[in-house]
């Protein structure tokens, strides 16, 4: 259920003489459009029911079973393939402890400086060059989106005129207005995240998208924030000092909540949303609590009684079937987003509707329960959306539902169960003994039941074995062998083979490192395409919300606008963290040449190394102002070292060989060019003609 969100001040709630007195048109739509999705959908939770039932181990009454069976056991292997690609995708996305979302400059902003430097004296040489045209203060000066010309970002308020657009030259220091905004957004984006506790939200949409084939997010929504907060009063005391701030808050809901328009493909395909709350009377009081709901609806929908009732897959996956078709102390609540016509926009008095013509639509939120309408107010957002982010596990190109692991794997489960039920079935008679026994030829009266030592007695008749053991033979080994098939069958229909999940006793390509690596390689390709779905559908959409939510409400909106673009990372993680670790190790190898050295982003590549091995990079690894500094601090170290080493090694404690001033040492100098090299490692220099030493010299010198 949302949590309290603020609207701008314009949007208008509905006006209320009295709450029987609502509109029954409006809250007559939405139930019709509520029944239009709900029908829609009956085929999609058919394939739900199933794909849950197999997780959960249930066989249901559509499972039909011969008289002869007696074992109803249930291989459940799809929940160990569902939690396999769950925490694989999971590990995947959030292992290196930062939310999978980047920002970033697009490649030519608008409205903001890409590139700034200092002033020069050259700079305050040239003439501004005046435009010819219009006059001042028309707005040729603007840039798009109304702000000045040279908009330079939180840097232009820090500097001001000590900076001028553009880039610098050779060796002059160069700032990035567009690219800092964009981590600044970042940073604020992942805070707000960290917040809210996003994560944790995620996994749970995560893992409903693997087993049933979509997740669904909702938000970012304004939710009021208390810190905890110590401080001193004016007498110096401690004193405990809570505040609230509104912060963007996202929420998962279940697929069986939510109701889409039927026809629509993916969510801005939609005309509307529909979200189906189940509230007991103290939750639906407290909706009174929020922005813009009217206080005597929700009084006269709480004095009307409880109107839910259970839907014919609910006993199922709530695993109750003891309470009554209609719920004691439930409500019904219906939660609309989408568009009204123009007449239901007059009914409602929202702010706008007198100017609407006929034909026009508004979007709107509306809440009911039965038929009072709770809430209507305009679309809060701006531009106006659905709020809601739905991704596929595996798309399904021509239905906003996608398709999950355990409706992958449906007839390989059924395959193993049957297979296995006759398998034991089969040991119950191959495993024991069944006796013919020949009444005729055994003295009457006797006790048939056997035990070691037991004694028939016989009377005369035909010659023979009265008693006989008759043993069935044992088909296990081969229902076995095609349970077996059908465990690969399901490696194949998922992508998922059996070693992600600890599958022991492998034999074949796994029982190699090279051969494992392969199979490691072709599950990430599978996973891969996963991964891109959940970028694609939800962390980019998601970072847009959070983006449009900071412009609309974000009181510190000058430190984070820029011409910005949200980039998912979700994939670029998928690689194995062995291999990209081997990759990344043999890359910082060849930065050992100190000639390839300058084209590599070193401390990146330190940052991603640490990823790959699970360590926190923000722990270990310094950026480029910190490792500049932490170099100079060892280069000082190394300085001290050696003059305390000097210190040490004066006139008491010279070493051997030394000269008395600590100089040069004394012993062989200069160099040989004799070829004999002196007793020192080398073949010098041959003499030539007239020097001592060439063999040629005839004895006389000539003057």
């Amino acid at each position: 259920m949302a949590d309290n969100f603020l609207e701008p001040e314009e949007d208008q709630a509905i006006p209320v003489n009295s709450p029987s007195e609502q509109m029954p048109g409006l809250a007559g739509l939405i139930r019709s459009k509520f029944e239009d999705a709900e029908n829609g959908r009956y085929a999609h939770e058919q394939r739900w029911l199933q794909a849950y039932k197999n997780f959960r181990g249930i066989y249901d009454s559509t499972t039909q079973y011969r008289d002869s069976e007696r074992s109803k056991v249930f291989i459940k292997i799809t929940k160990t393939k569902v939690l396999a690609a769950y925490g694989q995708i999971v590990d995947i996305l959030f292992a290196n402890k930062k939310f999978p979302i980047v920002v970033e400059s697009t490649p030519m902003p608008e409205g903001i400086e890409e590139f700034a430097h200092m002033r020069t004296p050259l700079d305050e040489a040239q003439p501004q060059q005046l435009d010819p045209y219009g006059f001042p203060g028309d707005g040729r000066d603007l840039a798009p989106g109304g702000r000045e010309a040279h908009y330079l970002g939180s840097y232009g308020q820090e500097f001001g005129d000590m900076l001028v657009p553009g880039k610098a030259k050779m060796g002059e220091p160069q700032l990035e207005p567009a690219a800092e905004m964009a981590r600044q957004m970042e940073k604020c984006i992942h805070d707000q995240l960290l917040d809210t506790n996003a994560v944790n939200v995620l996994r749970k949409a995560i893992f409903e998208s693997a087993l049933l084939g979509t997740g669904i997010v909702k938000g970012p929504f304004n939710f009021y924030k208390r810190v905890h907060k110590w401080g001193r009063n004016d007498e110096g005391e401690r004193e405990y000092m809570p505040f609230e701030k509104i912060v963007p808050r996202i929420e998962t809901v279940s697929v069986w909540d939510f109701h889409p328009d039927p026809s629509a493909t993916t969510i801005e395909d939609c005309e509307y949303v529909i979200q189906r709350h189940r509230m007991n009377r103290q939750q639906l009081r407290s909706l009174i609590m929020r922005p813009h709901f009217d206080a005597a609806a929700v009084q006269e929908a709480i004095a009307n009684g409880p109107n839910y009732v259970d839907k014919y897959y609910e006993d199922t996956i709530r695993e109750d079937e003891t309470e009554p078709y209609y719920q004691e102390n439930r409500f019904e609540v219906l939660e609309y987003w989408g568009v009204i016509d123009s007449k239901f926009a007059y009914e409602a008095g929202l702010d706008g509707a007198d100017d609407m013509s006929e034909f026009d639509q508004m979007q709107v939120n509306v809440w009911i329960c039965g038929n009072v309408v709770l809430r209507c107010v305009v679309n809060p957002f701006t531009p106006a959306r659905i709020p809601f982010q739905a991704f596929p596990f595996e798309i399904n190109p021509y239905q906003i539902w996608g398709v999950g692991v355990a409706e992958n794997m449906e007839d390989a489960q059924m395959l193993m169960n049957g297979h296995v039920r006759m398998a034991i079935d089969n040991l119950a008679l191959a495993g024991n003994l069944v006796f013919d026994v020949d009444e005729a030829s055994l003295v009457p009266g006797q006790n048939m039941d056997i035990f070691p030592g037991k004694i028939f007695r016989r009377q005369s008749g035909v010659t023979g074995t009265a008693i006989n053991g008759l043993k069935f033979p044992n088909t296990a080994p081969e229902n076995i062998q095609m349970y077996q098939i059908s465990r690969q069958l399901a490696d194949e229909e998922t992508g998922i083979p059996s070693i992600m999940h600890g599958q022991t006793g492998v034999t074949g390509t796994g029982r190699t490192a090279a051969g494992l690596s392969m199979l490691m390689g072709s599950a990430g390709l599978s996973m891969k395409t996963v991964i891109k779905n959940i970028d694609d559908y939800l962390l980019k959409p998601l970072g847009e919300s959070y983006f449009q939510w900071n412009m609309q409400f974000n009181e510190k909106v000058e430190e984070i606008e820029g011409d910005l673009e949200i980039k998912p990372r979700g994939v670029a993680a998928v690689m194995q963290k062995e291999v990209r670790s081997q990759r990344l190790t043999s890359l910082l190898q060849t930065v050992a040449n100190p000639m390839l050295a300058p084209f590599i982003k070193i401390p990146n590549l330190m940052r991603e190394l640490a990823i790959t091995q699970d360590i926190d990079p923000d722990s270990l690894v310094n950026d480029t102002n910190e490792a500049q500094m932490y170099a100079q601090m060892l280069q000082g170290m190394m300085v001290n070292a050696q003059q305390a080493a000097s210190a040490e090694a004066g006139p008491a404690g010279q070493q051997q060989g030394m000269a008395p001033d600590g100089g040069v040492p004394s012993g062989l100098q200069g160099s040989d060019d004799t070829g004999r090299g002196n007793g020192t490692i080398g073949v010098g220099t041959a003499p030539s003609a007239g020097e001592a030493g060439f063999t040629g010299n005839t004895g006389e010198t000539e003057i």
